[in-house]
């Protein structure tokens, strides 16, 4: 059919306003226009002088003091109102009243003290030269002290709230807790002889977020350090520097082999105890930290000034004019705001709930920033297959608009170098690409060099700056060999480098990155001292690598104001997640406040959690080490509400269809059991090590599990095909629902990320889902696999298919099927028959039809579940995480504490519970830790007794015989 342009106006003409009434109509449109305070455009509009204006606006907008320049800008107000070059400038007050508030009262402050003090002298300094105040200046400088005052005052009404130490959470190795502290602790718990604290120091280095604790083994002589708090292996001092690590404290037990080499083995009970004395620690350390009410109000003030002090901009986007936008599009509140957002703050991630128009958002961010001038050409990074369908919204919207989209040919490597020499040459509004081809576009050779040449030269000045101070050895080395490991990276890469002659990214001339479903570069390496602890990724992506160093750029060109990253579920498993997308927007606000380090960042508001649990190896129990606990969690969420724009579906009254969830349950076959018996058969094997963990393991028992639950033809394609299997209820349900609503010619959607169709004739759900159906009567060209379309023109073609009702039932899996399906018109029923593995596949699978543009108000999700299977325990899993995930992305307050759930497979002690179907095992299981756990301490606790007992008995007596002796040899001595 034939765009709106054949049949009406798209395009209003833009209206010239330039006379308005009062000056704040000609606030309002100076910022919509020029996007910011200007006085100049705002005089030709009321006639008014700035002076004026600047009077008639006080509380409006606010000098925006940056710093404290005593010697160009003494007299702040002043030259302002005189248009002194060194002059600060104007901002609106939703712009100075949000964001480090006591930061800039640090600096108003440091104002009123300087001012004060030149009034009571009557006199100032330039350099060593004193001047007497005349007495223009003097009530020059008392004017200055009312506008000064008058200031603080407002901005004193917006500081947040002070938080007192029983809100905060403190563990040990919370990088704002100063090293004198940590000493205290230390002397205080572990007694420390006065003639020993000499020698034992506690140092942390900024640069490495490292702690060390000097002289951890001159104290050796110490019950409370080897028996109490420590174990015979390893002492206090040592646990304690450990916990400051974020580290386990592990204890291995040398080996000769038969060849008379050593190797070094895991001593599993002394490294459980030293886990448990190390938890006894963090336990004294929390009781210890506020105890006493000095260091209690010093610790507080110190944690208000460095964490609790943000408050976050409310913006407001009704003003803006969107030139050149589709008069037919009305954007809502919401993504008006986002855009003000993106245009007037920095670096942008929109999290906004799946299916609000996030398209739109950037679309409309892109072309207004290039109106007001503040950026001249964007680059759109959006998932491969979505490339031409975001063309298209974009030229929706903005009808008028030069862009350009890529395609796969244009990547090809024969077409590559002349598309991107194209996009660098070209007056281009927006140039539309794909992840994978944004990779394609390298950073020079000569930039990638340089980022890592700054690295090691910060690295070589800190290195110089502690090199002649004795306490910093420590430091020094840490340093040496991160330097080290830089020098490798940069050699690496002249090695490697493949000059493919091509564009590179800083010649494209972008200077506004747009980056859809930005969850896609999650996986970005983390520097952490912390080793295998489940919830940390610590998989590195080439692509996140190079988004990194591409962001990286993009702050250097336009002063951290140039990303604006989208994703509707921006914490998609795990809550290092949220780090990785401040480490992308946030940087220079993570170095500011000591966060860039990974383990920084985690020791202030996250916590390892070690629990017991039946390993799988065999062993009886393990240690399991999760980072799974949150806290602190609003100071984290207002420093990260700096750059989201988080918006839930709670937060959004969208004209989305109303959702009814139903489980549908059905019961196991007697095969079924069968197999699940062996499932339990399978573990008891891995456990006990009758099997290599490559052949069989915790994961693959899992997943034969949701096979087997899905249907159990996929264990084993000759068994029975059971008629009361959730596939055939599935199948069931939807041609009832076909059948009812053919005269709307509805349609139905399909999940499952098992069994897809390969094509290679092996059984599959996918087609036997289809057989049934057409042998029920669904003419088989109403059913279609996604898997089936394979280019993104077939499947533009078999989405508009599904929007019209010819194709009205769709198969696929969340990958190929999830973000980006705009299929939702006349969708009204959704059946999800496997579980997915993270809450966001959920989000993105029901948020193909909770979606605007049904036509149905009501719309049904099924979900099938296999009872006495491991169906019901991972659906409770993943809703679980979800809530979690749902505690901390709220428009409300979130808690202070949340505990994180993050595991990719069931344990030994789940997988049993499941197969004989008695959930009385794992809890058997569960004590029978607990007891293994209290006997060890038991014994523990009775060797350390006959210990001390021994000493009472023997030695004891013989060191008070030695030292009387002593005393009276040296009492010979001084009367001799």
């Amino acid at each position: 059919e034939k765009g709106d342009i054949f049949h009406k106006r798209t395009i209003v003409k833009a209206k010239v306003i330039d006379r308005v009434d009062t000056s704040l109509e000609a606030l309002v449109l100076s910022v919509s226009q020029k996007a910011k305070v200007d006085l100049d455009y705002m005089s030709s509009l009321t006639g008014k002088g700035k002076n004026e204006l600047v009077d008639e606006l006080r509380g409006e907008i606010f000098l925006n003091i940056a710093e404290y320049d005593a010697f160009t800008n003494r007299l702040p107000f002043q030259n302002a109102r005189n248009e002194d070059n060194f002059r600060f400038s104007y901002v609106t007050s939703d712009e100075y009243l949000s964001g480090n508030i006591r930061e800039k009262l640090g600096i108003i402050d440091e104002y009123i003290r300087n001012t004060h003090k030149e009034l009571r002298q009557n006199a100032y300094y330039q350099g060593d030269r004193r001047i007497e105040l005349s007495d223009d200046e003097r009530e020059s400088l008392e004017r200055e002290l009312v506008e000064l005052e008058w200031q603080r005052e407002k901005l004193k009404e917006v500081l947040p709230k002070e938080l007192t130490a029983s809100e905060i959470n403190v563990r040990l190795g919370a990088t704002w807790i100063p090293t004198k502290d940590i000493e205290r602790f230390i002397f205080e718990t572990l007694k420390t002889p006065a003639y020993n604290r000499w020698d034992i120091k506690v140092k942390f280095s900024e640069q490495t977020s490292e702690w060390n604790i000097e002289g951890k083994s001159k104290d050796y002589g110490n019950d409370l350090a080897n028996m109490t708090y420590g174990t015979s292996r390893v002492n206090a001092y040592k646990l304690i520097e450990d916990a400051l690590n974020l580290k386990e404290t592990k204890v291995f037990d040398q080996i000769e082999n038969p060849d008379g080499t050593k190797k070094s083995v895991l001593n599993k009970k002394e490294t459980l105890l030293a886990g448990q004395k190390q938890e006894l620690l963090k336990e004294e350390f929390k009781n210890f930290i506020f105890e006493e009410p000095e260091r209690r109000s010093r610790l507080e003030k110190l944690y208000n000034e460095r964490f609790n002090s943000i408050r976050n901009r409310e913006y407001n986007g009704e003003n803006l004019s969107f030139e050149g936008m589709n008069a037919e599009i009305t954007l809502r509140e919401h993504q008006r705001n986002a855009i003000a957002r993106s245009l007037y703050g920095g670096n942008t991630l929109l999290a906004h709930v799946v299916g609000s128009g996030k398209t739109y958002e950037m679309v409309a961010s892109a072309m207004e920033s290039k109106r007001l001038g503040l950026c001249s050409k964007s680059l759109f990074v959006v998932p491969n297959h979505l490339t031409g369908q975001i063309g298209r919204e974009f030229m929706q919207l903005y009808p008028g608009a030069n862009i350009m989209v890529a395609d796969k040919k244009d990547f090809e490597p024969k077409n590559r170098k002349r598309f991107i020499g194209r996009i660098a040459t070209g007056e281009y509004d927006a140039v539309v690409i794909g992840h994978t081809q944004f990779e394609k576009i390298p950073m020079s050779k000569e930039y990638q060099e340089k980022h890592i040449a700054d690295q090691i030269d910060e690295i070589v000045n800190y290195i110089n700056e502690y090199k002649h101070d004795r306490n910093q050895n420590f430091t020094v080395k840490q340093l040496e060999k991160t330097r080290k490991k830089l020098e490798a990276r940069l050699e690496k890469l002249n090695d490697d480098f493949k000059k493919d002659d091509v564009i590179t990214f800083e010649e494209l001339g972008v200077d506004k990155l747009f980056v859809d479903e930005a969850h896609s570069y999650k996986n970005l390496y983390l520097y952490t001292k912390m080793r295998n602890i489940a919830g940390i990724g610590q998989s590195e992506a080439i692509k996140s690598s190079d988004m990194y160093m591409k962001c990286r750029y993009m702050d250097e060109i336009t002063g951290g104001k140039g990303i604006v990253f989208a994703t509707g579920t921006p914490i998609s498993n795990s809550m290092t997640e949220l780090y990785t997308m401040q480490r992308y927007l946030q940087y220079d606000e993570l170095k500011k406040m000591g966060l860039e380090n990974f383990d920084s960042w985690a020791a202030n508001f996250g916590e390892t959690v070690s629990a017991f649990e039946l390993s799988p190896e065999g062993t009886g129990y393990r240690v399991k080490t999760r980072f799974s606990k949150f806290f602190n969690i609003p100071e984290l969420m207002s420093m990260f509400k700096e750059v989201a724009d988080i918006q839930t579906a709670d937060m959004l009254d969208l004209p989305t269809p109303n959702a009814h969830y139903e489980v549908i349950k059905t019961m196991p076959s007697e095969e079924q059991k069968e197999v699940l018996a062996s499932l339990a058969t399978r573990a008891d094997d891995v456990r006990e090590r009758r099997v290599e963990p490559e052949e069989d393991n915790m994961l693959k028992i899992t997943n034969d599990g949701k096979k087997l639950a899905l249907d159990q033809r996929l264990i084993n394609p000759l068994l029975p095909d059971d008629p009361n299997s959730k596939v055939n209820v599935c199948v069931k349900n939807i041609f009832a629902i076909w059948d009812k609503t053919t005269d709307k010619r509805s349609t139905q959607l399909v999940f499952s990320d098992m069994s897809t169709p390969k094509g290679d004739g092996e059984f599959n759900i996918y087609d036997d889902i289809r057989d049934k159906l057409v042998n029920m009567g669904v003419p088989k060209e109403e059913i279609a696999f996604i898997h089936e379309a394979n280019t993104d023109k077939q499947k533009d073609d078999l989405f508009a298919k599904v929007r019209r009702g010819e194709v009205r039932i769709l198969l696929g899996s969340t990958q190929k099927m999830g973000a980006g399906t705009n299929v939702q018109n006349k969708l009204i029923a959704l059946h999800d028959l496997d579980v997915p593995w993270r809450p966001s596949d959920l989000e993105q699978r029901a948020g193909r039809i909770v979606r605007q543009g049904n036509e149905n108000s009501d719309v049904n999700i099924f979900r099938y579940v296999t009872e006495n299977t491991f169906d019901a325990y991972l659906w409770q899993t993943i809703e679980n995480k979800q809530k979690f995930i749902s505690q901390i992305m709220t428009s409300k307050t979130p808690a202070r504490v949340a505990e994180d759930v993050d595991e990719s497979s069931l344990n030994y002690a789940e997988i049993k519970a499941l197969a004989t179907g008695n959930p009385l095992i794992k809890e058997k299981m569960d004590l029978d830790n607990e007891v293994v756990k209290l006997k060890m301490l038991e014994s523990n606790y009775k060797s350390n007794r006959y210990r001390l007992e021994d000493k009472v008995v023997k030695s004891y007596p013989e060191e008070i015989k030695r030292l009387e002796t002593l005393i009276e040899a040296v009492r010979e001595d001084i009367r001799t």
